[in-house]
């Protein structure tokens, strides 16, 4: 094998795969040392340069981290990453003073955005400091979009919210409450030099079965419904609620209509549990809650007595899997009639522009959905762009606030008149931990805790009234015994050939046995033959130079190592250091030619 190229940023990125799971690439180990240290006012910032709204999404995020993580490998659970999140945002302090700030003087360009969701006040968050106006149209009275229409206050507080959506309006930014746009022509004619469309994906799907518009007061979309909810609009529902669909809006809608005075409340799935979408935690705190989750059971019909909804009728479904989980074959073994006052469908959501027109050199795709470029995020039509739901349909928030990095990549370069596609590449930065002979800059020590759980509402409690938050959050206390299990994976071990003696310290003291001293082979060879085969081959084997005595090549198998740079501590001659990964990722901010020193240090907050 050739060696490993660790000055690639795409090396150690994928080793910190926490990091590369988060879709807005953030330094989770870095953030989660800062608070371990206390340093929370940091934490919250350090986080907040990459994913914009640390206290929501410290709530609300689907997590993508998670699953990612090393600790994970270890003990099956892994870092509480997302609540850690929260931690810094709840105990950050006042952050105003660190915030970007727009310039006084405007560089005379005018960017629309329509919609004030998380895509579009990312977007806005990107392009303020740089000197843009920025106008945000936003049909409702309040700015959140999705986070604040979709999302239950009792998972998501509004002041939370307010707080998060007002350092980016706060900088400038014209928003136009109440101002529903009815047509993208007119709104071009309006002579902004970019428009990037952030409207969502706002309309629930129906089901079109018998029986569903004889009741129509009883049988709700569930992203209009749970709409209805956040303004005030609905306070109640029946005792015998079914929810149809088993994503995380299912969950929101299953928990908001134990709040609005449900006694019994089922959520009916058409297919197994492994199929469903919801988030496990979301399943785990609807089932909490005593929501009964029903399995195999297909919608057929609704059941209409005297033009009043009682019951649904559902197919019992059974299915054959293959090795793989999919589903073979399927049969239907009979029907079955479940009693309900209403019904909530919350089984996917749409896109919808009926105020595009046809006619102006947006194409649309055969869904009726535009045909986005997946990198630029640009239409068809030069200057308009699209992101979040409005662009690849419906994910979680973390999704849209890197799609609104990307986008405001595109404006920036756009209304400056250069190529969309010439991107700049990720950068990284490498710096020694090193603090003594034996002392690092980072915790090393492996801590054996199990994963801290959150403490919640009591069940007493919690459905009094529908605001109340049900996660506590953690504490300083509970938050320092979690931080330690994290295995610091951006902290790498580097190694130099040249100043290696062989002596094999580092590979006696290692104590996961991923480190081996061999001759060189390929890859699939040199699997076979380290001090514990590496059989993992979605992570990479870390090959040094040719060694200067016996033209052997250390190799590392990055998927067990643990970092607790033993190796670098053990080692004679200084071979092994542990370095700080820093992977540069960049924003519309660093697309600025020449680079203002002073406006980055904005940016990140320093």
């Amino acid at each position: 094998m050739q060696p490993t190229d660790i000055n690639n940023p795409a090396y150690f990125h994928k080793v910190v795969d926490c990091q590369k799971g988060c879709p807005a690439h953030t330094d989770v180990p870095g953030y989660i040392r800062l608070i371990a240290q206390g340093r929370f006012t940091d934490a919250y910032l350090l986080n907040r340069s990459t994913n914009v709204f640390p206290g929501i999404l410290g709530r609300v995020c689907d997590r993508p981290c998670e699953p990612a993580c090393r600790r994970g490998r270890i003990d099956e659970k892994p870092v509480a990453i997302c609540r850690l999140k929260r931690v810094a945002a709840d105990l950050s302090g006042d952050v105003a003073d660190r915030l970007p700030k727009a310039p006084d003087q405007k560089n005379g360009k005018r960017v629309a955005m329509v919609g004030a969701g998380c895509a579009s006040l990312a977007v806005a968050n990107d392009l303020m400091p740089l000197g843009y106006e920025v106008v945000i149209y936003e049909a409702q009275d309040t700015p959140g979009g999705l986070m604040r229409m979709n999302i239950p206050s009792f998972r998501l507080p509004g002041e939370v919210l307010d707080e998060e959506i007002a350092m980016i309006v706060d900088m400038g930014v014209d928003l136009r409450l109440g101002t529903k746009v009815e047509s993208m022509q007119s709104l071009l004619d309006e002579g902004y030099d970019a428009v990037f469309i952030g409207s969502g994906a706002p309309k629930g799907k129906n089901l079109d079965i018998p029986g569903r518009y004889d009741d129509p007061d009883r049988i709700h979309i569930g992203i209009d419904w749970l709409e209805s909810i956040a303004f005030d609009h609905t306070d109640s529902i029946g005792e015998n609620v079914l929810i149809i669909g088993v994503g995380n809006t299912a969950m929101d809608c299953c928990r908001s209509s134990l709040r609005l005075g449900a006694k019994s409340v089922k959520v009916m799935a058409r297919k197994p549990r492994s199929f469903f979408k919801a988030s496990e935690w979301e399943l785990e705190d609807a089932e909490e809650e005593n929501v009964e989750i029903i399995v195999n059971h297909s919608p057929k019909n609704f059941v209409i007595e005297g033009g009043k909804l009682v019951g649904m009728t559902f197919e019992l479904m059974e299915y054959d899997l293959d090795d793989d989980g999919r589903i073979r074959d399927q049969r239907v073994t009979g029907e079955t009639v479940i009693p309900c006052d209403d019904v909530v469908l919350a089984i996917g959501q749409d896109n919808a522009f009926p105020w595009i027109e046809r006619d102006i050199g947006i194409e649309f795709d055969k869904w009726d959905v535009p045909v986005v470029d997946p990198v630029t995020y640009e239409s068809d039509r030069k200057g308009v762009f699209f992101g979040g739901d409005a662009a690849f349909g419906p994910k979680n928030i973390i999704w849209a606030v890197e799609h609104g990095h990307q986008a405001a990549i595109s404006i920036h370069k756009h209304c400056h008149g250069e190529d969309v596609a010439d991107r700049l590449a990720d950068g990284m930065h490498l710096s020694s931990v090193k603090m003594g002979i034996h002392e690092w800059a980072y915790s090393n020590y492996f801590d054996a805790a199990e994963r801290r759980l959150v403490p919640h509402l009591s069940l007493k409690e919690r459905f009094k009234r529908l605001d109340l938050e049900v996660e506590l959050g953690f504490d300083a206390e509970v938050a320092a015994t979690e931080v330690e299990r994290c295995l610091n994976c951006d902290i790498q071990t580097v190694f130099t050939a040249s100043l290696c003696i062989e002596c094999d310290a580092c590979i006696d003291v290692c104590p996961v046995k991923c480190l081996t001293m061999t001759a060189n082979g390929d890859e699939a060879d040199l699997r076979t033959r380290l001090t514990a085969p590496a059989e993992n081959p979605e992570q990479d084997l870390y090959v040094s130079e040719s060694l200067p005595q016996t033209a052997r090549v250390m190799v590392k198998d990055e998927d067990v190592c643990v970092h607790c740079g033993l190796c670098a501590e053990r080692c004679p001659t200084a071979a092994w250091d542990m370095q700080k990964f820093t992977l540069a990722v960049p924003y519309a901010i660093d697309e600025k030619t020449p680079p203002d020193p002073a406006q980055i240090a904005k940016k990140w907050g320093t």
